[in-house]
């Protein structure tokens, strides 16, 4: 069994995995603030549904950015955890089962680009939500050199301003511009607009990483129709000649993406031990 863990900014996702792959329980709670609160919050709910089970290794999500099981910046509404030695808190809650600790744009990347018929050699998971996280996913994989990189803080001129993406195409961002949020526009022309917000950052970060498929979750990817057009025409008048757009995908399972990104990353790690 597999237990996968998505560390949300107000709420947290526990769930398991069977042999097959299939999902199983699902366990939700509020997400403390304080980084101390929260394992033992998590360490209570892992023993109360887990404890009698034959676990094989523990997948936790969480924002910001993760070096060897340390949260170094815990990101978004969780940014105050900082060096926090979450796979060492954690040691131990379920017996010798491993512990591995991941952001979780790069596990919902990971999950999403393995639902894909065929996976492509380099994928880019951009969710739009309150903020703009992303995962780089290389032949299927986390991309290890690029697991930190952060685009929606990529800075970006908008307005004659150099600004963070983020900051003027994410939820948050469109709905200080709007005054509405995204299940509320119906106006064209506003679409028109988001569209061009979110290509800004795209054509700062498709040169570079030259992703074949691009994916789309978040709250604002849920509204891919509203402005997908529009934004792949933008991406295919500006962009190099010699570089060409991207193939854009919703994610399959926004809810969920985490935690099968979770359960992929551990299956790969059992793979590799056999290989």
């Amino acid at each position: 069994m597999i237990i996968a863990v998505d560390t949300g900014g107000t709420k947290t996702l526990v769930a398991n995995f069977g042999r097959n792959g299939v999902l199983g329980k699902q366990v939700k709670f509020p997400t403390p603030k304080d980084p101390s609160k929260y394992v033992e919050v998590l360490r209570a709910t892992l023993r109360e549904n887990f404890a009698d089970k034959e676990v094989s290794a523990i997948v936790v999500a969480t924002p910001g950015i993760i070096n060897k099981g340390v949260v170094v910046w815990g990101g978004g509404n969780l940014s105050h955890w900082k060096n926090f030695n979450l796979k060492l808190a954690l040691f131990g809650v379920l017996g010798k089962a491993p512990i591995f600790v991941e952001n979780d744009a790069n596990l919902a990347g990971l999950g999403e680009t393995r639902f894909l018929k065929t996976v492509p050699a380099q994928s880019l998971y951009v969710t739009i939500s309150t903020g703009i996280g992303t995962g780089i996913i290389t032949d299927g994989r986390i991309n290890q050199g690029l697991k930190n990189s952060e685009a929606g803080h990529a800075l970006i001129e908008f307005d004659g301003v150099v600004r963070e993406w983020e900051t003027f195409a994410s939820g948050k961002a469109i709905y200080k511009a709007y005054g509405k949020y995204a299940h509320d526009i119906t106006d064209k022309h506003i679409w028109n607009q988001i569209a061009d917000r979110i290509s800004r950052g795209f054509l700062a970060v498709i040169p570079i990483l030259q992703p074949n498929v691009i994916i789309i979750g978040g709250s604002i990817g849920t509204y891919f129709e509203e402005y997908g057009k529009q934004l792949q025409g933008i991406l295919n008048e500006k962009l190099p000649k010699h570089i060409p757009c991207p193939t854009f995908v919703q994610a399959k399972y926004p809810e969920l993406a985490v935690i099968y990104g979770c359960y992929y990353y551990a299956f790969d790690y059992f793979a590799d031990k056999k290989a």
